[in-house]
């Protein structure tokens, strides 16, 4: 029986194709026992279901290629850190050691307890933590019930299927993409999480916060997807799939026609140029970058270096990283961020902190590195030796006041004194910029952007940090919206005082690559984005529509918005 349903957009796409219902991991077990005798093989059969579910970890980052092995690593990284901690292991021991619990029973109370401490946490990073918890728990509890110790691919045999799902991990996107999955419909999520955004570099149709969705669909129901308007068929009948037929021929020609813009300038109809760089993590990245015809790289997340290892990475491997970056761009500018671990974030290597209070508060971006001299230093002193063999700028994460750019300022110029005795080849100057993510850095930016000399606006923080809504959480999605009266004044600000003060001002957050809010970013007078480059042809097309001068006419009036529906009425009359 036909049936339709809707959810929120979080990566654009169609897509039809049989549905593969994955239950969330319930663990809603009894209590089950076992007799004294059998502690040690339980114990035992625990422990190899770790192993497996370590091994199967292990495999699917051996298989990520190119910028996926930087994407998605990430997350593969903090799963296996989360297996290796001791106390979820001595817990469990304990529990089946002294309770005499199932292995599955203790796997759910220790599950339930660690729960519940993030459940309790005010950080809103630390409780979507939860999320990383429950998949990890859920491959270990799905490894004790295999059949003869066997493995199972969670993304076996979902050729042409659609996955029906409560949530989605990041570090599994890859292998959905792999194994043929044609989209993917969360009853949970948002928007703006993380599996969004490597959904939307994946160009995997996802459509989340679909909360019917697991209710309605059933094993081998046909699905048909919309991903650009968030609809979700059950059972099409004749006219959705003249409909869908339709929509897939606009979608064929709207990437035939983004193709031919590869080379194509990003200007506006009335002549003004806008620029538009890349967001890197890799040299794959950077490769797609200057083929797609960049301004720059606006954006290498130098993190990604520690993310991958146990060991801190030398300044001879963070130079040659550098540097190759710097070579792949040919000239144009490339802005390498200083170290941003901390928060959701953790390294392998010791540097952040394992435990605090309230992490996305804490030492983190800039505070992270000035508490580590060494390590900053050492990092800084790659950087400059990178600028001898092209444009390079160095860009300062998590900034709240200006006595940090000035230690920031003030270990650059040593570094550079020392490397010049030491007898290498640096750039004469390098420009030092911030990141404008945290309020109080966008509210005192006049009394700031004297130690910068390019401002950059990283909206993902900045949005939740303004609004007090975690992007990733889907009971407040509707608040930790772009499009709120304060958010854009605060982007106004931003980019007015750059403009008053002659610094330039970009937008690399998740903003500047969603052609949703293009024209918006346009009016406030935003001439500069950084974006993945998977979104830079979309958004050239964009920009290519838009009229500035009609535009930047429309700020006032988007400024006087004092809501979302007043802010949405605005952008509807630029149509």
């Amino acid at each position: 029986m036909r049936l339709e349903f809707t959810g929120a957009v979080a990566s654009r796409g169609l897509a039809i194709g049989r549905a593969r219902v994955r239950e969330p991991h319930a663990l809603d077990l009894g209590e089950q026992s076992i007799a004294a005798d059998a502690v040690d093989s339980e114990i035992d059969r625990l422990h190899r279901a770790l192993e497996s579910t370590r091994a199967e970890l292990g495999r699917m980052r051996e298989q990520l290629q190119g910028a996926l092995a930087q994407e998605l690593g990430e997350f593969l990284d903090l799963h296996a850190l989360i297996l290796d901690d001791p106390e979820l292991i001595g817990g469990l021991d304990k529990l089946i050691r002294t309770a005499r619990y199932s292995a599955g029973y203790a796997l759910k109370l220790q599950r339930d307890r660690i729960a519940a401490v993030f459940d309790a946490m005010d950080d809103p990073y630390m409780r979507s933590r939860r999320e990383d918890l429950d998949h990890v728990i859920g491959r270990v509890y799905a490894a004790l019930h295999r059949d003869g110790g066997g493995e199972i691919d969670a993304a076996h045999g979902l050729a042409g299927e659609v996955l029906v799902c409560d949530t989605v991990a990041p570090a599994e996107l890859a292998q959905l993409v792999e194994s043929g999955c044609v989209a993917v419909v969360a009853a949970q999520g948002s928007p703006l999480s993380h599996s969004a955004i490597l959904a939307r570099s994946l160009h995997l149709p996802l459509v989340v916060g679909a909360h019917q969705a697991l209710q309605h669909v059933n094993d081998g129901d046909t699905l048909l997807v919309d991903a650009s308007s968030g609809r979700v068929v059950v059972e099409p009948g004749p006219a959705d799939l003249k409909d869908f037929a339709r929509l897939r021929r606009g979608e064929q020609r709207e990437q035939r026609a983004l193709q031919r813009l590869r080379s194509a300038p990003s200007r506006t109809v009335d002549g003004v140029e806008i620029n538009l760089h890349a967001n890197a993590e890799s040299r794959e990245d950077v490769a797609e970058a200057f083929r797609l015809g960049a301004a720059g790289v606006g954006l290498y997340r130098t993190e990604f270096l520690f993310l991958q290892r146990r060991e801190l990475p030398t300044e001879d491997e963070q130079f040659a990283a550098y540097r190759d970056l710097v070579l792949g761009m040919n000239g144009r500018p490339v802005t390498l961020r200083t170290l941003d671990l901390g928060a959701d974030k953790a390294d392998a290597s010791g540097v952040s902190l394992a435990r605090e209070p309230n992490p996305a508060l804490g030492l983190r971006g800039v505070r992270l590195s000035l508490a580590r001299p060494a390590l900053f230093r050492t990092q800084m002193r790659a950087m400059l030796r990178a600028s001898g063999y092209g444009f390079v700028r160095i860009l300062v994460p998590m900034v709240t006041c200006r006595e940090e750019m000035l230690q920031v300022r003030a270990l650059a110029v040593d570094c550079a004194r020392d490397l010049r005795t030491e007898g290498f080849e640096i750039a004469d100057h390098l420009d030092i910029g911030a990141m404008i993510e945290v309020p109080a850095a966008a509210l005192a930016l006049p009394t700031m952007i004297d130690t910068m000399d390019f401002v950059s606006i990283g909206t993902n923080d900045l949005v939740q940090y303004l609004l007090a809504a975690d992007r990733g959480n889907d009971a407040v999605a509707d608040i930790a919206s772009p499009l709120h009266p304060a958010v854009l004044r605060v982007l106004h600000d931003v980019i007015a005082t750059g403009r008053r003060c002659g610094k330039p001002v970009a937008v690399c957050g998740e903003l500047a690559g969603d052609i949703r809010y293009t024209r918006v970013l346009l009016a406030l007078g935003l001439t500069d984005f950084s974006m993945h480059p998977g979104t830079m042809l979309e958004v050239r097309n964009a920009v290519r529509g838009c009229e500035h001068a009609a535009l930047r006419k429309r700020s006032a009036a988007l400024l006087r918005a004092r809501d979302r529906d007043a802010i949405l009425a605005v952008l509807a009359r630029l149509d």
